[in-house]
């Protein structure tokens, strides 16, 4: 049925909406972390992770700033596009 899953080497089919519904209906725990690029992502979604996180706290871990306000939506761009291209199952989230 998932035919591309076998193309990229994966057994189980991508996270989504309807699966994290599913989960929540069935009790079962959602596994969240956050990721601010390719590297740490692909090293997120290996682990098991349902749910990949890019936060604007990115403005303070990353950027060094004192404060999330500096961060732009061009700068969440940015980072969601990088952690994208990490993951091949966790379903990306940008807060």
């Amino acid at each position: 049925m998932y035919k591309q899953l076998q193309q990229r080497g994966m057994e189980s089919p991508p996270v989504n909406v309807s699966t994290l519904r599913d989960m929540k209906q069935l009790r079962e725990p959602i596994a969240c972390l956050t990721a601010y690029d390719a590297s740490f992502a692909q090293l997120v979604d290996l682990g098991g992770a349902d749910v990949v996180l890019v936060g604007d706290s990115l403005g303070m871990v990353i950027q060094g700033h004192d404060t999330t306000v500096p961060v732009t939506v061009s700068d969440m761009i940015y980072h969601c596009r990088s952690v994208a291209r990490g993951l091949r199952r966790a379903f990306l989230m940008a807060d």
